[in-house]
């Protein structure tokens, strides 16, 4: 009879571990919008990878993902890196592909690739979504995971989708 209670105690203690609670993180897909005249030609949020992102572009493609909270809180950041070419257009002008010319020529335009980092809070948010990240002039992000589209109501940021960058930005 103990035997069969303690069988019993120990089988109901070990089905504790199957129920099932809320996850406190959860991954979340990326994708990017470039406000500006430059591709974004790879971006990450903490060190998971987003899409390439066209001149005044973006939506649409989605990279998989990156853990965020389920629950916003004050002082939620995340850390986005990305490389920046400043004149996409630029191949147009090139030699043949393929060619030594071309070789040369793209050499010398990814050289003037930029790369950046910036520490970025996160909009609030009642029900986690995408991760949207607005590349902005001045190598500015601003950054929202709300399970709502942007244009829609309740989208924290209304950037216009042409910004153009001042003559000078200001300094961090």
């Amino acid at each position: 009879m103990i035997r069969l209670f303690l069988v019993m105690l120990i089988g109901g203690i070990s089905l504790l571990g199957c129920a099932q609670s809320e996850p406190e993180r959860l991954g979340t897909p990326i994708e990017g919008y470039s406000h500006t005249s430059a591709a974004i030609n790879r971006f990450s949020v903490n060190g998971n990878g987003g899409p390439n992102v066209g001149p005044y572009g973006g939506g649409g493609k989605q990279n998989c993902c990156a853990p965020l909270p389920v629950k916003w809180h004050p002082g939620l950041t995340v850390v986005v890196e990305w490389e920046k070419d400043p004149n996409p257009h630029e191949y147009v002008n090139w030699p043949p592909l393929g060619t030594d010319g071309y070789r040369v020529a793209y050499k010398l335009h990814a050289a003037k690739y930029t790369r950046h980092r910036a520490v970025a809070a996160v909009a609030p948010y009642e029900e986690l979504g995408a991760i949207d990240v607005h590349f902005l002039p001045c190598n500015q992000v601003a950054v929202s995971a709300v399970a709502v589209l942007p244009g829609q109501p309740g989208y924290p940021f209304n950037f216009p989708q042409k910004m153009e960058e001042p003559a000078t930005c200001p300094k961090p």
